[in-house]
């Protein structure tokens, strides 16, 4: 079994490894399947922690659990919206180039606050019970939804999210 911290990681790692190999990538029909699976992953993951991880933590009623989630929540959107963006610029050029900075830069800032802040809090206030049963869902829900089928990526309301799943 799996506690979804540890999946939470796996993806962060993915993260940084399609990110370096971006760098790598050479001309555009390169750069746009290394972009395309890294930004799908990217999305998917957001989706899948707003979902699975972030309600849980705001019903743990930590002190920060307002504030992380309220962070996650606008850096998730800077992530999309950097993606959008990119979408509409050719592959390769400046202003592309530029948008997929942006997501990396939000990305990893992301990654950061994380795991420094929201995955320490969250396992200090769940047991290991529920970090393996959230694990399963996020494993189902990424089985649910191959190359993100039936989801959309759409941003969201930080105030509003919280006021929700809390």
């Amino acid at each position: 079994m799996d506690d979804i911290t540890a999946l939470i990681l796996d993806d962060h790692a993915a993260f940084r490894r399609g990110f370096a190999r971006l760098d790598d990538a050479e001309g555009a029909e390169q750069l746009g399947a290394v972009w395309d699976a890294l930004a799908l992953h990217l999305e998917i993951h957001a989706e899948a922690e707003e979902r699975i991880l972030y309600p849980h933590l705001l019903r743990q009623r930590s002190d920060e659990a307002k504030e992380e989630t309220d962070d996650a929540i606008r850096d998730h959107n800077k992530i999309r919206d950097a993606i959008d963006a990119a979408k509409h610029h050719e592959v390769g050029s400046d202003e592309w180039w530029k948008a997929v900075w942006d997501a990396r830069r939000e990305n990893s800032e992301h990654l950061t606050e994380e795991e420094d802040e929201v995955l320490p809090d969250f396992r200090k206030h769940a047991g290991m019970q529920l970090r393996l049963e959230l694990g399963e869902r996020w494993l189902a829900f990424y089985g649910e939804h191959p190359s993100g089928k039936g989801l959309t990526f759409t941003d969201k309301d930080p105030k509003r999210y919280i006021q929700e799943n809390s």
